[in-house]
């Protein structure tokens, strides 16, 4: 599923928001949760990002969102290698 994760981050990256969404909407794991959060962040929908916070069990993020962005990206690239 990591391959998913990446892709969702690097269309995010790339400002591709609607394809990003797609991706991990189809996806029912945290970390498809979290990216999910992420990207309503960037959106400027906070209640609904709050929501996906709480369906990854993660506190809503208090990073800018392009420290956020590269948060993700480390941890993809973490389980990614473990």
């Amino acid at each position: 599923m990591s391959t998913d994760h990446r892709k969702a981050l690097e269309l995010a990256r790339d400002g591709q928001w609607e394809a990003s969404h797609e991706i991990v909407q189809a996806l029912d794991d945290s970390f498809s949760s979290l990216i999910h959060a992420h990207l309503h962040r960037v959106e400027g929908d906070l209640g609904n990002a709050a929501y996906w916070y709480r369906r990854a069990g993660e506190p809503v993020s208090t990073l800018t969102i392009e420290q956020e962005l590269q948060s993700l990206f480390e941890r993809e690239a973490a389980n990614a290698d473990g």
